[in-house]
């Protein structure tokens, strides 16, 4: 059998009408051996996964270490699926990295166990690199420029509400009635898939959601970042999403 053969039957792994992911493979230059190979971005990994799962279900377990997270994803072809009836899964841990401050080795961790996850899944198989990312400088998601019109806000840290205890309050004085208990505070993974199911604003898109833009057109989606508002449901969801890509680049 040839190797162009062999190709084409990778190819067809998780194969979805209509759908190709190779426009969306960028190149990455090794930085010690200076070789370029074609890698796929988590991002696009995570759109196609939707498009041959629409039921599916992407689970992130997230525990401290020692100086790092250590994040487990498992994929599911549906999100009803057992706890162990997984078509895949990974490990990741990271640590922060002193050289991009801003960027949160708990979500970094996700990222790629998650990327490693969908590739060992079969979504990507067909590249050098798919699922994996780089401390060093890579190309952005969606190959093209996004940087240089998104404003810093992207980095959405949501966190829950928590009491406040003042610390000249007496303690006495404290009343005896327990505080609230602290909202349940989303994963980075739930964020994320509510943001994916948010519908698109755009009447040429009608009835698609912002996850499915992210294969259809991601450069309306760095529209959508541009004409709502982060406060808005629609435009905070459209930026987390864009965040998610630049970081799973970092």
């Amino acid at each position: 059998m040839s190797q162009t053969t062999d190709t084409n039957i990778i190819s067809s792994i998780n194969a979805v009408e209509g759908f190709d992911p190779v426009p969306y493979a960028v190149d990455y230059t090794d930085l010690t051996t200076g070789e370029t190979r074609k890698r796929l971005p988590v991002m696009i990994q995570m759109a196609w996964f939707r498009l041959k799962y629409p039921e599916g279900k992407i689970s992130v377990e997230v525990s401290p270490g020692h100086d790092c997270f250590v994040a487990r994803a498992r994929v599911y072809p549906n999100y009803k699926d057992p706890a162990e009836s997984y078509l895949a899964e990974a490990t990741a841990s990271r640590g922060r990295c002193q050289d991009k401050p801003s960027v949160s080795p708990r979500e970094w961790a996700q990222t790629a166990a998650v990327g490693i996850a969908l590739r060992n899944a079969g979504f990507g198989l067909q590249f050098a690199l798919a699922g994996e990312d780089f401390s060093s400088s890579a190309p952005d998601e969606f190959a093209m420029e996004l940087t240089a019109d998104m404003p810093d806000e992207f980095a959405m840290e949501l966190t829950a509400d928590m009491p406040v205890e003042t610390p000249e309050q007496p303690a006495a004085a404290k009343s005896e009635t327990p505080p609230p208990p602290p909202k349940k505070e989303l994963t980075f993974e739930e964020k994320l898939e509510a943001a994916m199911k948010q519908p698109c604003p755009i009447s040429k898109y009608a009835g698609k959601t912002l996850g499915e833009l992210v294969a259809l057109d991601p450069k309306a989606l760095v529209w959508i970042t541009k004409k709502f508002d982060s406060a808005s449901e629609i435009g905070a969801a459209a930026k987390l999403i864009c965040n998610y890509a630049l970081e799973a680049t970092a």
